[in-house]
């Protein structure tokens, strides 16, 4: 999608995901989930080990990653279909093998003192995750099954929620009904349709959809909020948006900053 510390401050939030409480200002007993898109990857490469490390060092709730396949079945994460941008290689990541993947340099076109960092697995990023933070699965191109069967090994299927289309989320539910699917919003006739169909705990918006009839809807339906604030809202004039109007979670690229505004917010709320 474009789309912390101690154990306890970081499983609070999902507290709130999974309570389907209506969503409601901040105070001290609901506190708002931090995503950090891609990782921390304004100082770190996208989509890494180093880039999630430091979500969890800046006290994010969730990091957010982006899931793809490769030839041989291997689950690797890169934003792009291709790995061009992000790598010194070039080429699909569906036609590549695992081992041609994990070759590439994912750091050095970012900045020479990431040089030879590698193209992370999806199993690679749970295990770092396991204990420690949330998991935000952006499913590019992942089989449901293949999906589940990972979250189920690296036993995290209770720390995470799941982005994806429709008929992906359809499958994963049908597959792993405890697992959080996270339908995109789009409008408030759409989400009516899959509140009945998949009632999902969790609902996704960016700026397209975060409109009020559509937050409407969720609020009336007692499903969180999860709201990217990317580019030009990504600040604290969007974050404070965001939480007046009933945001759950907030997506960002400045996940450090995010948490600081949230815990001065929630200290201005308790005065």
């Amino acid at each position: 999608m474009q789309r912390t510390g101690p154990l306890r401050r970081v499983w609070a939030p999902l507290l709130v995901l999974s309570s389907g409480a209506p969503c409601a200002p901040l105070i001290a007993a609901d506190p708002i989930a931090v995503i950090a898109h891609r990782g921390e990857h304004r100082a770190h490469p996208e989509n890494t080990l180093p880039a999630f490390q430091a979500a969890i060092d800046a006290g994010a709730t969730f990091f957010e990653l982006d899931v793809r396949t490769t030839s041989d079945g291997r689950l690797v994460l890169m934003h792009d279909a291709k790995v061009d941008r992000t790598t010194n290689g070039a080429g699909a990541v569906r036609e590549m093998t695992f081992d041609q993947i994990r070759v590439l340099d994912a750091g050095v076109k970012f900045s020479p003192q990431f040089a030879g960092t590698k193209v992370p697995s999806f199993e690679e990023a749970l295990d770092l995750a396991r204990g420690k933070i949330g998991v935000y699965v952006d499913s590019k191109d992942i089989a449901p099954a293949d999906l589940v069967a990972a979250l189920t090994k690296a036993e995290m299927l209770n720390h995470v929620v799941i982005y994806g289309g429709y008929g992906f989320l359809k499958n994963v539910h049908a597959l792993s009904p405890s697992l959080k699917v996270m339908p995109e919003a789009g409008s408030a006739a759409a989400l009516e349709r899959l509140l009945a169909d998949l009632k999902p705990r969790v609902v996704a918006f960016d700026a397209a959809d975060f409109k009020d009839d559509a937050i409407a809807v969720a609020k009336h339906a007692a499903v969180d909020i999860y709201v990217d604030r990317l580019g030009a809202a990504d600040n604290a004039r969007g974050w404070q948006d965001a939480v007046d109007r009933g945001a759950a979670g907030i997506q960002t690229d400045r996940p450090a900053e995010l948490v600081e505004f949230l815990r001065t917010y929630k200290s201005r709320k308790q005065e």
